[in-house]
This record gives C-alpha cells, sequence and structure tokens, in this order.
C-alpha cells in the first residue's frame, strides 16, 4: 500500500495532533503517522493535567496565550470534551519580581492581583507562602489526555488519516517532496509521499531527523525523565486548588535547597499533583527505567511537608514523563526545505500546543 499526501505529521504527541488538527480544519490532504497509540504513556503529552499557566512577561508568548485560550475552546466546542477549567494559578517564592511580572501580564491582556501571605492563606489553606503572591484568575489546568485526543479525532473528522502504531523506518528528502517508508504492527512496510513534512518527535526529535537525513542546525536538545508526584489531598479538595508555581531563591533559607521551581496544580479524582521542573536523568526514550530517582522523590516529599498543608506528603503516586529541553527554554520552531520542525518545549510547551499547531501548519503552507 502506498500512501500519497500534501502533508505527513511524524509523531502524535500533541503537539503532532494540534498541527494535524491545524492542517485538517484548512482542507489540507495530511497524513499524521504516531509509533503508539494516540495518548500513549511513553513521551511528554500524557497524564490528566498540565497548568494553563499565564505567567509569562514575554510579549510573543502573553500574545500566543490569548490566541491558545481561543482555540482551547474552539477544540472543545468541536470535540465536546471539556479540557480548559479556570481554576486560577497563583505564583509565589522569593526567586521572582511580582510586581514587574503583574504589569507586563497585564500589559499582555490578562488579568492579575497581588496579595500578600496571610490573604494569599486565607483563600488557599493547603498552600503555605512566605512572601508576595501573584495570583492570575484566568489562569487553569488543561485535562493532557483529552487535549490530545481531542486533537486527534477533530483532525480525523476534518479528514486526516491517522497511522496509529506505525513507525518510520527509512526516509529521504527532496527540495519539494519527502518519501518515508513505515512499518505497522503486523511487520508490513509501506511508502508515503508528501509534498512536506512536520516533524513533532518529542523526545525522538534527533532520532527522526537522523532517519530522514533533515539537516538542521539544532542547539542541544536535553531529553530527561522527569518524575512529578501527585500527593493525596486533605482538605480542601483539588477542585478547590489553584495551580501554583513557586520560585526559589538561593539567598533564602527555606527555599536555597530546591533543585529548581514546583509547579503544580489540584487533579480531580486524584490528589495534588507537584514536580520539578527538569531536573531528572538524562535517558534515550527507548531504554527509559520509568522508575523514580529515590533522592528527586523525597525532595518532592520534603517539599509537601514544608510547603503543602493540605496533603499528605507520605501518601503519594510518582509519575513518569519526558522532558526535551533547549538551553534556554525556548521552543524550536523552524523549516528547512520541505520539513518543518517543532521541538524543544522544554516542559512547559503543552499550554501553547494549539498556537504551535497552527505556527507549525503555516510554515507548511509557505
Amino acid at each position: 500500500m502506498s500512501i500519497d499526501a500534501e502533508v505527513v505529521v511524524i509523531g502524535g504527541g500533541v503537539m503532532g495532533s494540534a498541527t494535524a488538527w491545524q492542517l485538517a480544519r484548512r482542507g489540507v490532504d495530511v497524513v499524521l503517522v504516531e509509533r503508539f497509540d494516540i495518548g500513549h504513556r511513553h513521551g511528554a503529552s500524557h497524564g490528566t493535567s498540565r497548568n494553563f499557566n499565564l505567567g509569562y512577561q514575554d510579549p510573543t508568548l502573553l500574545a500566543w496565550l490569548q490566541e491558545a485560550a481561543e482555540d482551547w475552546r474552539e477544540l472543545e466546542r468541536e470535540s465536546g470534551e471539556s479540557i480548559l477549567t479556570r481554576t486560577g494559578i497563583v505564583n509565589h517564592g522569593p526567586g521572582r519580581d511580582y510586581a514587574a511580572a503583574a504589569v507586563d501580564i497585564a500589559a499582555g491582556g490578562f488579568r492579575t492581583e497581588l496579595l500578600d501571605a496571610a490573604e494569599a492563606t486565607r483563600r488557599w489553606p493547603g498552600l503555605r507562602f512566605a512572601g508576595p503572591v501573584l495570583h492570575t484568575p484566568e489562569a487553569g489546568r488543561l485535562h493532557a489526555d483529552r487535549a490530545v485526543d481531542a486533537f486527534a479525532s477533530t483532525a480525523a473528522a476534518n479528514g486526516a488519516r491517522l497511522l496509529t502504531e506505525t513507525a518510520l523506518v527509512a526516509g529521504a528528502i527532496d527540495d519539494d517532496r519527502v518519501d518515508l517508508v513505515v512499518r505497522d504492527t503486523g511487520g508490513a512496510q509501506h511508502p508515503i509521499s508528501a509534498r512536506r513534512a512536520v516533524v513533532t518527535a518529542g523526545a525522538w526529535t534527533t532520532d527522526v531527523l537522523a532517519t530522514l537525513g533533515a539537516t538542521f542546525a539544532l542547539p542541544p536538545l536535553r531529553v530527561t525523565q522527569e518524575q512529578p508526584a501527585t500527593f493525596a489531598a486533605l482538605a480542601p479538595t483539588p477542585e478547590d486548588w489553584p495551580g501554583f508555581n513557586h520560585a526559589p531563591s538561593p539567598d533564602d533559607p527555606a527555599t536555597a535547597w530546591f533543585p529548581t521551581a514546583v509547579y503544580g496544580m489540584g487533579v480531580p479524582g486524584e490528589g495534588v499533583k507537584a514536580g520539578w521542573h527538569g531536573v531528572g536523568p538524562e535517558v534515550h526514550p527507548d531504554r527509559r527505567t520509568y522508575l523514580p530517582e529515590p533522592a528527586l522523590a523525597a525532595s518532592i516529599r520534603r517539599y509537601a511537608r514544608e510547603w503543602l498543608p493540605g496533603v499528605d506528603a507520605d501518601r503519594a503516586v510518582e509519575i513518569s514523563c519526558t522532558y526535551t529541553s533547549t538551553p534556554d527554554a525556548a521552543f524550536i520552531l523552524d523549516r528547512i526545505g520541505p520539513v518543518a520542525l517543532g521541538a524543544g518545549f522544554s516542559g512547559h510547551g503543552f499550554k501553547f500546543a494549539p498556537t504551535i499547531g497552527r505556527v507549525l501548519a503555516d510554515l507548511v503552507r509557505a
């Protein structure tokens, strides 16, 4: 069986499925190739929760968040799924100037609120605060599994062809076409020819580019196995929890021991999720252990004991996922010849997925 398409998207996590959605809505003949199932547990897009964090000070990223917020609602309308819940997010800790952040975020079109520790504690007694708090009430929580499934299913409803459990085994690039060979679960190989390709392969990015022979001048991509944990909540219930970001400072004894900033959110039906940001061991995605690193597990439990009075720090379930990070945490969105690339989302890209899908669709349609 030979498959011809205008665009082939390689990698069906949140970025690839969002790109397929954006292309299919424009009437583009698109094929999405995913090595595993949609919603698989081997990469970075699975689970029930991601923060829709508005705490950025870059005007471009704030504009992207405005666009993404509209597109998340459009995806909900198309799919019938509830994906974005506006819980608000609280930002605190001595490692950031919250007054300056509030000005920049407000300039980007989002509401902000500066609180002292006492008022924040009164509102959210499940969290401990020791200084000023920046509250962004329009921020919230995304349901990751529903998002990926909704992008893929609505892309298919708009004409996209989804090839799941289909591995890339060979590829070649000409000036105006891309030729692939893929293998299905039965071992049969099939050629795919397309005018354009989009690579959104997450932790497998360098492997896929090598198979294609694509020569992007990439910054180093660091793939790590991360291990946030979901703690059993005491009170209030996770539905009442805002998302949270906690920025440490080396000059503050209470937070100087943090390996990095902390993020978290309430997860209905599961508990309260908290995790360090991008400090796990480097791995190849095909050689992961999926086992928690003991020192990191102990440190996130310590964080819960000291800063999350609303959880049981001794009752936690570790989660395993990957980050693919650039040195400056900036996203890679580029095109060379017929191949566009989206990579290096550095643990904070999920919230931008509809917009990143639009950018990648624009790149291959240019």
